[in-house]
């Protein structure tokens, strides 16, 4: 069984609403309105609570938590052939792999 506490939530302020909204990263359609930040996320996450357990009388899949899924560390990313080289030449003036060049510049 899914754990509905394991899911990615976040509360954010909606402008357009004038209330808070909790969102789960994992099920981006659901969304719960409040006037607080602890209502917001307390009905987020109870609504998440009540779809896992509606997909789960219906065999429907449920989302799997991103904080259980396993990552390789590798994707592969296309890019125009002109930024490749530039990246390669970068990579090699300063004395590492193209690899850990992009590497480090996802991470900032």
């Amino acid at each position: 069984m899914t754990d509905f506490t394991h899911y990615t939530y976040r509360v954010l302020w909606s402008a357009d609403d004038g209330e808070f909204v909790g969102q789960v990263a994992e099920m981006p359609s659901l969304s719960w309105l409040a006037p607080t930040q602890d209502e917001a996320l307390r009905g987020i996450v109870a609504l998440v609570e009540d779809v896992i357990e509606d997909l789960q009388d219906s065999g429907e899949p449920i989302p799997e938590p991103f904080a259980e899924r396993r990552y390789s560390g590798e994707f592969k990313v296309r890019i125009p052939p002109e930024l490749h080289r530039q990246l390669a030449i970068q990579a090699a003036e300063e004395h590492v792999s193209l690899n850990r060049l992009v590497s480090s510049r996802l991470a900032s």
